[in-house]
């Protein structure tokens, strides 16, 4: 400053403009030193940086050069070099150095942000994360941080060490708690969750409650985002996976089977013994074979045991039509392809209703892929439907039009309706 000032009195500058003079030159030489070492580092040194990052066998760096962790550090050098030439402006040295204080607070929490922000990217790379995300604690974390940033902040702008402000908030304990309770509850939540396998991302999970039936996207500290199948995001807290019942279904998906569990209502009218002539129908149909052969000696060896009158079709046993049909609907899926071996497979009939006799099959497909498992269970029961008729059998269903018209004389049938006018 004094090696200015003697120059421009030299140059012929008198007075109090000396003054303004060297500090505006000395302004402007700081700020053209600031805005150098900004370019150096951002060009030159960031460059180097980012290629010795792009070349090395390593790739966890990388994270940290995607969330520009590195580029936000960079802008703490012209902060330093205006800092430290502070001095030369005695009576403003004290508010530049506070500014610089408070912008240098700032970028470090922004460091930081970034810098945990890639820590959970790393993370995420491990096939642990899903089993154990760390997105919550992350965010734990950076409300501290936060916190104590804001604390040195204000504690900067007004002169006073931070222990007084920490001090204080002790008495603004209540008030926190109603502020960050959502973020409490969350942590508290993330940490049952975690420990507990209740879900993870990737997950499939159902929850009514939310409208969520989907994917689980992402776990954070206060929600959890969850992709339905028609593509819309629902947006759960936390807590309320702890607090609420929700379906979860990766035992499912790794177990390697899909339960197919549904129903065709037989026309209870249809239910009759098997004649002589529907047996030997029976018997052509190479599932059945074996199953007819052995029932008709079983039958047999029980009637002559019991001398059971046999022109009497009550009296003794005898094979009827729905439990035939049930026994080929099971050797039907247990010789489906697409059916899982080593799951349950059965066919039974559930209570009788208005509607006609249940008869439910119970069984697992091989593929847990949605548009297969539909295929497969569309496959099984347009089978079944088409082959009833067979076993004579009909299947029950509500009397429509077309079987109204069934219903009409041939006379009623052909009459034109009337008109109205």
């Amino acid at each position: 400053m004094d090696f200015i000032q003697d120059w421009l009195i030299n140059m012929g500058v008198e007075g109090a403009m000396v003054t303004y003079l060297a500090n505006g030159i000395m302004i402007a030489v700081i700020a053209l030193l600031s805005i150098i070492a900004n370019y150096v580092t951002k060009r030159v040194v960031l460059n180097v940086l980012t290629y010795y990052i792009h070349n090395n066998r390593y790739q966890w760096d990388n994270y940290l050069l995607e969330r520009k962790v590195f580029h936000k550090l960079s802008h703490v050098v012209p902060a330093i070099i205006i800092y430290y030439s502070s001095y030369l402006f005695p009576a403003y040295q004290h508010l530049i150095e506070k500014g610089v204080m408070l912008y240098i607070i700032v970028v470090v929490l922004m460091v930081l942000n970034a810098f945990l922000n890639a820590i959970n990217d790393i993370y995420n790379t491990y096939e642990v994360s899903k089993a154990r995300p760390i997105r919550g604690y992350v965010q734990v974390v950076k409300i501290f941080i936060y916190i104590i940033g804001a604390i040195l902040l204000i504690s900067n702008m007004i002169g006073e060490s931070p222990v007084i402000l920490l001090s204080g908030i002790g008495a603004l304990s209540a008030v926190i708690m109603l502020v960050f309770k959502d973020s409490i509850l969350g942590l508290v939540a993330g940490v049952q969750l975690t420990s507990n396998d209740m879900v993870r991302v990737g997950d499939w999970i159902e929850m009514p409650k939310y409208g969520a039936d989907g994917d689980v996207l992402d776990i954070s500290l206060n929600t959890v985002k969850v992709q339905n199948f028609d593509k819309t995001i629902t947006t759960i807290p936390t807590y309320a996976l702890i607090s609420d019942s929700f379906k979860n279904w990766r035992g499912m998906q790794t177990s390697g089977g899909r339960r197919i569990k549904r129903s065709i209502y037989v026309d209870m009218s249809s239910v009759s013994i098997s004649s002589p002539e529907m047996i030997e129908k029976f018997r052509s149909i190479h599932c059945l074979q074996d199953y007819i052969a052995q029932k008709e000696l079983e039958i047999q060896q029980y009637n002559l045991e019991h001398q059971i009158d046999e022109l009497n079709k009550v009296n003794g046993r005898a094979l009827t039509n729905l439990g035939t049909f049930r026994v080929y609907i099971e050797c039907y899926l247990r010789r489906h392809p697409k059916i899982h071996k080593g799951m349950t497979c059965m066919v039974r009939q559930l209570q009788a209703g208005e509607n006609g006799l249940p008869l439910e099959i119970y069984a697992f497909t091989n593929d847990i892929d949605w548009g297969v498992f539909e295929n497969v269970q569309a496959d099984v029961f347009d089978h079944i439907i088409a082959v009833a008729p067979e076993f004579g059998l009909r299947v029950f269903q509500n009397p429509s039009g077309h079987d109204l018209k069934q219903m009409l004389t041939p006379e009623q049938s052909e009459r034109p309706e009337r008109g109205y006018s």
